[in-house]
């Protein structure tokens, strides 16, 4: 009996050593480095900067990202939901804030569909001159259901 509960608990540690190393496989991370213009943004809901520039593939050049929420509420900020749409159901949801006193701000993504399952990301934003986001990103693989 002892010789068994120590082969089935061998068994298992195995077998979650494996799990993990093949999820650690799959997960992903760098930098993150992306240029924006944002001529159709005029600071209503729902307007969008396109991406003209993206060191990561699942950022497409002409994918669009999304304000829910106006500029200037509060007074002074961009503070939006937003979402990033490569397109064909590939989109990634979070949230920018940016000082527009000192065009300087952040953006931190939480997750997505399609493509950007188990994304996130963690950008400066700085549109002193052309808009950029630099920061890290990580794809983490999903979870089996």
């Amino acid at each position: 009996m002892t010789k068994l509960l120590g082969s089935l608990t061998l068994a298992l540690a195995l077998t979650l050593s494996l799990t993990t190393r093949s999820a650690w496989a799959d997960d992903r991370n760098g930098q993150l480095h992306v240029t924006k213009e944002c001529s159709q943004d005029k600071g209503a809901a729902g307007d969008h900067c396109t991406i003209t520039s993206s060191n990561l593939d699942e950022i497409k050049v002409g994918s669009k990202v999304f304000y829910d929420q106006a500029a200037g509420i509060p007074a002074g900020l961009l503070d939006s939901n937003v979402v990033l749409d490569a397109g064909n159901g590939n989109r990634a949801v979070g949230r920018c804030t940016l000082d527009f006193t000192t065009a300087l701000g952040l953006c931190t993504f939480s997750d997505g569909t399609g493509q950007f399952t188990g994304f996130t990301a963690r950008v400066n934003v700085d549109c002193r001159s052309v808009c950029r986001w630099d920061g890290t990103y990580s794809f983490k693989s999903e979870p089996e259901r």
